[in-house]
C-alpha cells in the first residue's frame, strides 16, 4: 500500500526533482503540495509546481500557495543559486493547472484530518507554512505520522557557516515546528552535499531523447551564476534525497541526537545546535531551568551511488 503524503515545497530546483522522484514512485502517495516562499516568492513557487506537475502529466493532485514571507524576518529568495524563474531557466509551458483555493495551511489541516491513517508531511522549503499549522490547528499534531524536513546541519552552513537556507530563512518557524512533539527526521546538509550527479549522467539525460529526461539533465546541469561573478555547477540532486531517505532508509545511516535552533540576532541565527555530549554539560547543571531538547532522528551519511542509482531508476520511461 502506498504511503500517503504531502509535499511542502518552494519548488526551486531541487524541489522539482523531489517532485519528480516522488510522484514516479508507486510506493508514495501525494495528496496535496503546498508551497511557501523561500528559493523564489511563493507565486512564482505555485507556477513551477505546476508546471513540473504537466511536465510529469500528473493527475489533479491539489497545488495550494502558503506563506508569503517568514514569522519574522523580510522574504530572502535564492534566486542566484536556481535561476530567475527558480527552475534553472528551463522554459516549461505554463500550466493551466488552477491552484487551491485555500491557504496552504488550511489544505494540510484538511488532509491531515481526512487522512484514514496518520500521514507524513516532506518539507523541502522554509517551514513557515508547518510552524503556521501547528500554532492555529494544535489538533493535528497527534494525526501527522512524521515531518521529513530537508534542513539544517551537524556541521557546516550554506547561508551562513553554520545555518543551512530553509532553516535560516525563517529560523522561528524551525523552532516551533522540532518542539512540536511530532516525530522528525531532517535531512540536513551533512547528507545533502554527498549524492551528485556525475558528467557522464548529465551527458546521458541531456543527450536523451524523453523530455523529462532532459529537464532533469537540465536542472541538475544548470550553472549557478554567483554575485562575486563566478559560475559553478551544483550537480545536487538535493531536496530529492530526503525523499529517497523516506522510501529507502536502508541506504542511510541514522542518528538521534537532541536539536534546538539558534533564532538570536548575531552571528549564528539559524544553526541548528546538535548536541552530540556523551556526558552531562556544565549548562544543565547550573540552570535548573533548562528544558530538555527534542530528539530528532538526523541523515549523518548515506550510500552515495546507491541513492543516485534510485533516484535515476525512477526516470526511466514508464512502459
Amino acid at each position: 500500500m502506498a504511503r500517503p503524503v504531502i509535499l511542502d515545497v518552494d519548488t526551486g530546483i531541487d524541489d522539482a526533482l523531489a517532485l519528480i522522484f516522488a510522484h514516479r514512485r508507486g510506493d508514495l502517495d501525494v495528496r496535496a503540495i503546498t508551497c511557501v516562499a523561500g528559493n523564489t516568492g511563493v507565486d512564482q513557487v505555485v507556477l513551477n509546481t505546476c508546471a513540473v506537475l504537466d511536465l510529469l502529466a500528473a493527475p489533479d493532485i491539489p497545488v495550494a500557495a502558503g506563506a508569503t514571507r517568514p514569522l519574522v524576518e523580510p522574504p530572502r529568495d535564492a534566486s542566484w543559486v536556481h535561476g530567475a524563474g527558480g527552475l534553472a531557466d528551463l522554459a516549461l509551458p505554463p500550466s493551466a493547472r488552477q491552484p487551491a483555493a485555500l491557504h496552504a495551511v488550511e489544505i494540510l489541516r484538511r488532509e491531515i484530518l481526512a487522512a484514514a491513517t496518520p500521514l507524513t508531511v516532506v518539507a523541502l522549503g522554509p517551514l513557515t507554512n508547518l510552524a503556521l499549522l501547528i500554532r492555529t490547528y494544535p489538533d493535528v499534531v497527534n494525526r501527522i505520522e512524521r515531518i521529513v524536513f530537508m534542513g539544517g546541519s551537524a556541521s557546516t552552513g550554506n547561508a551562513s557557516p553554520v545555518a543551512e537556507y530553509n532553516i535560516w530563512h525563517d529560523p522561528e518557524a524551525a523552532a516551533i515546528m522540532l518542539n512540536s512533539g511530532v516525530p522528525l527526521t531532517m535531512y540536513g546538509l551533512d547528507v545533502y552535499r554527498r549524492v551528485i550527479a556525475d558528467t557522464a549522467l548529465l551527458g546521458e539525460l541531456k543527450a536523451s531523447t524523453d523530455p523529462l529526461q532532459r529537464a532533469v539533465g537540465a536542472l541538475l546541469g544548470f550553472e549557478v551564476a554567483a554575485p562575486t561573478g563566478e559560475t559553478y555547477a551544483n550537480p545536487l540532486i538535493g531536496d530529492a534525497g530526503a525523499v529517497c531517505g523516506l522510501v529507502a532508509p536502508e541506504l542511510f545511516e541514522f542518528e538521534t541526537w537532541p536539536v534546538q535552533v539558534e533564532f538570536a540576532r548575531g552571528l549564528s541565527r539559524g544553526q541548528t545546535l546538535v548536541d552530540r555530549r556523551r556526558t552531562l554539560g556544565e549548562d544543565a547543571v547550573h540552570d535548573s531551568r533548562r528544558e530538555p531538547w527534542p530528539r530528532i532522528e538526523m541523515a549523518m551519511s548515506c550510500d552515495a551511488e546507491r541513492v543516485m542509482a534510485l533516484f535515476k531508476d525512477a526516470l526511466r520511461p514508464k512502459d
